[in-house]
């Protein structure tokens, strides 16, 4: 792919951690609950982190024509919303088809197509430190769809608890 492209793709992907950023901000200013605002503010902190690498990596691109690997060895762990326990408190908590509900299946939605977008360029590249590039960001991405698929989830379990009605 020409240069042209490589940077085209590297805006995109800022500007869909911006729109990432701004869900799970608004989500975290407008909840009441505190658990689910510290999972989305924790979120919104970690795109701000991919939003900072990839502008490095587009400027460095930009310059030098390739990605900075060194760069990519020193960014951080894709850890901490791994790390984020769902509590039977918080799920009891929110309800199923409630402001919450909607803003974790938006961002199910949105953390899907940056998983799909990442996976899709490395598979793309022949470029080795790109590949790697993309890869570990949909490695990032799917940490932030796991933990919000799990919540879904269990929120869609409690309805049907609530509710009487199991499938089976």
């Amino acid at each position: 792919m020409n240069a042209k492209g490589v940077i085209d793709i590297l805006k995109q992907a800022i500007i869909m951690e911006h729109r990432g950023k701004s869900l799970y901000e608004q989500v975290a200013k407008q909840t009441n609950n505190e658990d689910v605002r510290k999972i989305f503010a924790t979120m919104a902190e970690e795109e701000q982190t991919h939003i900072d690498f990839l502008q490095k990596q587009l400027k460095h691109y930009g310059e030098a024509g390739r990605f900075d690997k060194n760069d990519l060895e020193k960014a951080p762990g894709h850890n901490a919303i791994a790390n984020t326990v769902l509590t039977e408190d918080m799920v009891n908590e929110i309800s199923g088809s409630g402001f919450e509900a909607a803003a974790i299946s938006a961002a199910i939605n949105m953390e899907n197509k940056s998983v799909e977008a990442y996976a899709a360029r490395a598979a793309e590249t022949n470029d080795p430190n790109e590949k790697e590039l993309f890869e570990w960001l949909a490695n990032w991405e799917k940490g932030h769809h796991k933990l919000l698929i799990d919540l879904n989830r269990q929120l869609t379990e409690k309805i049907w608890y609530d509710n009487q009605f199991w499938p089976f």
